[in-house]
């Protein structure tokens, strides 16, 4: 497994191989926000995405008994 991985390395490390066009950049911004977001923005994020993530865990949840039930 090991000298597949060594194999696999070594293919993607090949100068010939890699494309020379794209150079990437990172995005680093060293001045503050032109747009400060307020504290309603905030929390409509915030609860949206944790409802997101909540609701549907809990509603599996609520009705683990009737998914218990049912026969395969």
């Amino acid at each position: 497994m090991s000298a597949f991985l060594r194999g696999l390395a070594r293919i993607r490390s090949a100068p010939v191989l890699r494309e020379t066009g794209i150079t990437q950049r990172a995005n680093v911004a060293s001045k503050p926000a032109r747009n400060s977001v307020g504290t309603a923005e905030t929390t409509i994020g915030l609860v949206v995405f944790a409802l997101t993530i909540l609701a549907p865990s809990g509603w599996v949840l609520a009705n683990l008994e009737s998914y218990k039930k049912k026969e395969a």
